[in-house]
């Protein structure tokens, strides 16, 4: 049997708070932070609406080698890597693939998608294709993808390579059990250490901005409340104290 190492995770108080942050108050407070650019370009949403934060189980793919990758995965299924990493699936896991942005290779198809979900998985990131996506988008899983293909896995130019390493999805350094946050917006990767600080700093954020919105929506001046002036501060504070009585 093929071992593969697990992941840590973090705690799902963390997840929970996470969860109500969303991918461009992610983005801009983690540049803060001083990770410049931590978008992983590529995959986008085929599941609108969809929105999920969970820790990163990893697969990563190699360009093919016929001697190192035979021609019938039924032959053999446990020999296929792309099998294993699904077998790590926990509740709230989100596996992330650097697939290489290769448009003609299937990764993963709708069977394997149903085993995801049916572990309680919430998300698949991929930086190339699956298959079998008019099935798959019903699955209620997340899905932000390169593409879809009808090719079969033979008809690839990559193969499965390793389970829970880094990866550079999308050419972003992906780390197992690094925490993913992915909506509309596009998808983050949030460094397992930097996470509680990002908590605290777009809470923040996102308590200030709920403000100004609700200013702009009355009318309120654009260069007083987006961003927050120091003229609008106190009127912040006092509307932060009634929110929170």
């Amino acid at each position: 049997m093929i071992e593969t190492p697990d992941i840590e995770r973090p705690s799902k108080e963390l997840i929970e708070a996470l969860s109500h942050i969303g991918s461009a108050t992610t983005t801009g407070e983690l540049s803060r932070l001083g990770i410049r650019d931590p978008q992983i370009r590529g995959p986008v949403t085929w599941t609108h609406g969809k929105a999920v934060v969970g820790p990163a189980l990893t697969l990563q793919f190699m360009p093919k080698r016929e001697d190192l990758y035979g021609e019938s995965e039924y032959q053999d299924p446990e020999r296929q890597l792309h099998r294993h990493v699904l077998y790590h699936t926990q509740p709230g896991d989100i596996v992330v693939v650097d697939a290489l942005g290769d448009m003609g290779s299937v990764v993963i198809d709708e069977m394997m998608l149903m085993y995801v979900k049916g572990r309680s998985g919430i998300g698949v990131i991929i930086d190339g294709c699956i298959r079998d996506f008019p099935k798959a988008q019903h699955l209620g899983l997340g899905l932000w993808l390169r593409g879809v293909t009808p090719n079969y896995h033979t008809q690839t130019n990559i193969f499965p390579f390793a389970v829970n390493v880094p990866i550079a999805c999308g050419n972003t350094l992906v780390m197992p059990g690094d925490l993913i946050v992915a909506d509309d917006d596009g998808v983050v990767v949030v460094p397992i250490i930097l996470a509680p600080e990002l908590l605290k700093r777009a809470s923040e954020h996102r308590e200030w901005e709920e403000f100004s919105r609700l200013k702009l929506s009355e009318g309120g001046d654009l260069r007083k409340y987006y961003p927050l002036s120091e003229e609008a501060r106190a009127e912040y504070e006092q509307w932060r104290k009634g929110s929170h009585m």
